[in-house]
């Protein structure tokens, strides 16, 4: 699997925890929106899309069945935000 694109929209609310949200394009052929990019105690994640569920539980949509695919796009998306941050500045 190849992360051919990553695209980052930087959320302008100080007051939110969701910093920004980012698309990626996987092998020039499938797109993953809304990708939340969230400042925690320990620094920043990312969570994929999700619903919220009858009982008021969120799943999510789309999700990578396993860990080093998951290490793979955290790595990517919060690298692109960085770069967005900075330039931003």
């Amino acid at each position: 699997m190849k992360i051919s694109d990553v695209r980052v929209r930087i959320v302008k609310n100080d007051t939110s925890k969701i910093k920004a949200s980012a698309s990626i394009t996987i092998d020039d052929c499938f797109v993953v929106h809304d990708i939340k990019i969230i400042e925690g105690n320990e620094g920043f994640f990312i969570a994929m899309p999700s619903r919220k569920t009858p009982d008021g539980e969120f799943k999510d949509i789309v999700h990578p069945l396993n860990t080093e695919t998951r290490e793979q796009i955290r790595d990517i998306v919060l690298k692109a935000f960085e770069e967005a941050k900075n330039s931003a500045e």
